[in-house]
């Protein structure tokens, strides 16, 4: 029962973040790895897009059943069974022959991904109170800036230090140990606890947000191999149609009193129109950014994967300062003058360093990469901060968990298009002028236009709320995950 009294000890607290950095891990030591793929199993860009893709959209479509399946079955049996497909499918990963059985296993470890998370928030919600359940939460929150550090620095190395001959296979094969580890450790020491009463999943949504992010991914991805055919364009017609019906089945749902993943009623709210609004622009240029930079950095400037992953641990170490301590700072401020803020310190970063690789060309290193990266590290932790808030600023209380759920929803699926739609930028470009230094900058230009977009429309936002005081936000902690 949810209800259970406090049998969440230190151990199984570090079980369960052990199984939260390992997922955050694999989703940042990819990039890392990214060229030593690429020549291994003779990848094109559009390969690694949909590589990189495969995981953020399978997590995506399948977070909130994820969560469904937790409460009804219960969330240590459900986060038990995740750590087993997880360890599945990076074996699988780490034994791939072909690109093509590559992202098949990668998705399944998005699908793992998305059936291990919510039962990580949920347990110490439930389990947990007081200063142990803030302090759970804490920890939970600071593994994104810590994982994502760790994950370039050790897939830089496991990759240069090519163990047995292993390769990139070694940061897939890593994980089994861990996994193995986790399982056998953890059904002594994590409870299990379940929901109050069994609520269906919206398995019609979900197959339909799949088939419509789909229809979104798979031809922009092939667009520049394809040279944008006719066959290319076609891909794209079915996306209406989805959104059409889409619509229809969770307008249905929601009349009956069922639970739908996208609850149309959210969509007339404001406040989570702008949430999704950001979700769109910045996690989808967030994803994409970290893919056309490893690209750029070691199949352009020829970087080894330590290098490149070094190259970002300015970033990953300003975003966690930022997110710890600069938001505190900040409290006092209104969520849209920091998403501001947060937008014109990211920016000025993009703009640095866009300057920075025309000058050290092609030779960029871990030192002059160092200015810009902290201030796109510390202006993305303010804008992160502000996501969940103002999405959730005018949703009743009563509604916080839905809306939570929708906004998670909306940000997974925009960290999976971002690679294949930035990815795209860079493919064309790389296409047509054969060079890496052009194809990167065009695409880091093209974030800039969009990230302005965003800014205008908060800045329009801030002067629309001004005089409006501003309400503490109840958040549904349980599906909300922290990028890398």
């Amino acid at each position: 029962m949810s209800s259970a009294p406090i049998r969440l000890g230190q151990v199984g607290l570090m079980i369960l973040l052990a199984g939260q950095l390992l997922l955050q891990l694999d989703f940042s030591i990819i990039n890392v790895g990214l060229a030593a793929i690429s020549t291994s199993l003779h990848a094109g860009e559009t390969e690694l897009e949909l590589f990189v893709a495969a995981y953020g959209v399978a997590f995506a479509v399948c977070l909130a059943m994820g969560a469904r399946l937790g409460d009804n079955f219960g969330r240590r049996r459900m986060f038990g069974l995740a750590v087993l497909m997880f360890c599945l499918a990076s074996l699988l990963c780490g034994v791939a022959t072909s690109v093509t059985f590559l992202i098949v296993a990668r998705a399944l470890q998005g699908i793992a991904a998305a059936l291990m998370v919510p039962q990580v928030l949920a347990t110490i919600h439930v389990s947990l109170t007081g200063r142990d359940h803030a302090r759970a939460v804490a920890l939970y929150g600071a593994i994104g800036g810590i994982a994502f550090i760790v994950g370039q620095v050790l897939g830089g190395f496991l990759i240069s230090a090519d163990i047995a001959g292993s390769g990139w296979r070694s940061i897939f094969l890593i994980n089994l140990p861990i996994c193995i580890l986790i399982l056998l450790s953890m059904w002594r020491y994590v409870p299990e606890t379940r929901g109050h009463g069994k609520v269906p999943v919206d398995w019609s949504g979900m197959v339909t947000l799949a088939l419509l992010t789909l229809s979104v991914l798979l031809p922009t991805a092939l667009g520049p191999s394809l040279h944008w055919n006719w066959l290319c364009l076609l891909g794209f017609v079915p996306i209406l149609p989805l959104m059409a019906l889409l619509w229809r089945i969770q307008r249905a749902k929601e009349a009956r009193g069922a639970f739908p993943i996208l609850p149309p009623s959210l969509t007339r709210i404001s406040s989570m129109r702008f949430g999704g609004l950001i979700a769109i622009i910045f996690f989808t240029c967030w994803s994409g950014f970290m893919f056309i930079l490893a690209l750029t950095l070691q199949a352009g400037a020829g970087l080894t994967p330590l290098q490149s992953g070094n190259a970002l641990i300015a970033l990953g170490g300003s975003y966690f300062v930022s997110a710890v301590f600069a938001t505190r700072r900040l409290a006092g401020i209104r969520r849209e003058a920091m998403l501001v803020t947060g937008c014109l310190i990211q920016m000025t970063g993009l703009v640095l360093l866009i300057v920075t690789l025309k000058m050290v060309w092609p030779q960029p290193g871990v030192i002059n990469l160092i200015p810009s990266t902290i201030l796109i590290g510390f202006g993305q932790a303010l804008i992160v901060n502000c996501f969940y808030r103002l999405g959730l600023a005018d949703v009743p209380h009563e509604h916080a968990g839905a809306g939570s759920a929708m906004l998670a929803t909306m940000q997974q699926v925009s960290l999976g298009l971002g690679p294949a739609i930035l990815g795209a930028v860079f493919a064309q470009v790389l296409q047509y002028s054969g060079l890496y230094l052009a194809a990167g900058v065009t695409a880091i230009t093209v974030e800039l236009g969009l990230m302005a977009i965003l800014l205008l429309a908060t800045l329009v936002r801030l002067v629309r709320q001004r005089g409006r005081p501003e309400e503490n936000v109840e958040i549904d902690e349980t599906l909300i995950v922290a990028p890398d």
